[in-house]
Parts: C-alpha cells; structure tokens; sequence
C-alpha cells in the first residue's frame, strides 16, 4: 500500500502553502478560477469566544484587488472525529472573514486515512453536507519527467514517496534525481540543501535496488559537477541529519508516552543508518510498544 511520509505533508502545507493550488490542479484536476497571485492568510481562524481554532495552513487566491477564492489546508495524519466538527467551523470563518468562497483540502499519508477523511460530513440541514476535497498517495500522479519535478519540485517528492516501489518507481526516482539537480543548478545554497534534504526522505522508502542506483548516481555522476550532490554527501551534514534523526525518533517517542528501555535508546542512539532511523521516526508515530520500533 503506497504511503507518503506525514512529516513531509506537514512541512508542505505549513511552509510552503502557496505550493497548495498547484496541489488541487495536479493531484485532483480541480479548475481553479484564474487569479493573479495567491496569499498567505493567518492560519488563525477564531472567534469572540474563549475556544481557538488553529488550521495549517490559509491562503487566498485574488484578482490583483480582492479575494477570489480561500483555501483552508489540513495535514491529517490519523482518524480523529474533532475534525469532523472543527472542518466547517474552518470554512465558515474563513468564508466570513474574507467574504469569498472557501474549499477545505486535506493531505493525507495513506490511503485509509484519506478515505476516512474524505467522508461526507452531514451537518444536518436540509442539503448541506461538507464533502472535504481529498489528495493521499493515491491521487498523486506519477511524476516521470525531470523537467515536471525541475518546475515543482514538492510535486515529484510526493509522486516518489507515494509510488516509488510500485512498477514505475525507478523511472520516478530517476526523474526526481534528475529534476532536483536541474532545479539546485538555479538555485542558492539553502534551496539546493532542501532538495538534498527531499531526496534524503525518498532514498529510504525505495527498494534496495533502485536506492542503492540512486545513491550511485548521486556519488558519482554528479558528484564534481553539482553542489546539490557536494551537500548531500558532506560527511558533516550526513552527521547532522543522523543526530536530528534520532534526536526527533526519542522526541517523538517521548510525547507519546512511550517508555524507552535504555537497551531499546542504546540502540537508537548508535545507529549511523540513515535510512534505517527513517523508518524508526515513521514508526514511532504509530507504534505501541517499542518493539515494534525496531520490527
């Protein structure tokens, strides 16, 4: 079953959410009213009252003047009947606040998360029913051409992760590969580093042979001719993604309630397995025992 990694949705909808537009045109062939830019609104949605209402992400899509259209984003990482209730309140704010036509879009990793979420809500009147648009792994096309991952690169990050061991997944991951270095050779330093950062968080959903193809790739054929390539294989910045890696993997553990047996933080702590503390920070989301970290 394709998955999307969740800490790359909530990176999306929060830190790039003027990305989200071009979500609903590729990923749900949504046609958008023409508009001229799109802009970040607070992500605050509350009223006169002491409860606070909190979306990822709020942005607009104007003519030059006013409003045309507001788009509230959601990164949903899990069932959770709040939101059922929380949704509509989202849009009807936002509707108010902005006096525009408002749409709720919710990024979802798995495919059972999405269809949870994108069940009908029934708000009782006559007629009205919140059918929340929808975009899980399943509704991220397959993106194979270097030059569409060059021009949106969140958009082959996704297409990789959602469908990178199914069939077509070397060709995908080769696009990705490819896009992002033509992308990185425009860019500056910090954004080259992004890319470098993405293509981290794709290598370890890859099967074996297609990962270890791309990380040839990336050792050898660019290696003297991209700084995209020179920052992923800085031995320092390798350290420093694996220290983050298991610092967020104890973090996450931790919050959750979940009791650490020093053998079990022994083992975190030692391994230089990036990909291996990839799966370990996904897992410790969901698992329930710290067993099943390391399954």
């Amino acid at each position: 079953m394709p998955t999307v990694k969740h800490e790359l949705l909530v990176d999306l909808v929060r830190k790039h959410p003027d990305k989200v537009p071009a979500l609903l045109a590729e990923c749900l062939r949504l046609d958008l009213p023409a508009y001229a830019e799109v802009t970040v609104q607070s992500p605050d949605l509350n009223d006169s009252r002491p409860a606070i209402y909190h979306a990822d992400a709020v942005l607009t899509l104007t003519d030059g003047r006013k409003p045309i259209l507001a788009i509230v984003a959601e990164a949903q990482l899990g069932d959770d009947n709040r939101k059922r209730l929380t949704w509509p309140v989202y849009l009807a704010m936002v509707r108010h606040r902005l006096d525009c036509p408002a749409i709720l879009l919710v990024l979802c990793p798995t495919p059972t998360i999405a269809k949870w979420c994108g069940t009908p809500i029934d708000m009782g009147h006559p007629g009205w029913v919140l059918v929340p648009l929808v975009i899980g792994p399943e509704q991220i096309p397959q993106v194979t051409e270097p030059k569409k991952v060059a021009a949106f690169p969140e958009l082959g990050v996704l297409s990789a992760l959602a469908h990178g061991s199914g069939p077509r997944g070397g060709k995908i991951a080769q696009a990705l590969l490819e896009g992002l270095y033509q992308a990185g050779r425009h860019s500056d330093e910090s954004t080259r580093e992004l890319y470098a950062h993405y293509m981290d968080s794709v290598l370890g959903e890859l099967p074996s042979l297609v990962r270890k193809q791309m990380e040839t790739q990336m050792a050898t054929k660019m290696e003297y001719h991209s700084a995209f390539a020179r920052s992923y294989h800085s031995e320092g910045k390798i350290e420093g993604k694996i220290e983050g890696k298991v610092e967020s993997i104890l973090e996450v553990l931790s919050a959750r309630g979940l009791t650490v047996p020093e053998e079990a933080r022994e083992q975190i702590l030692s391994c230089h397995d990036i990909h291996k503390l990839n799966t370990w920070l996904r897992r410790a989301a969901t698992v329930t025992t710290i067993e099943d970290l390391f399954a």
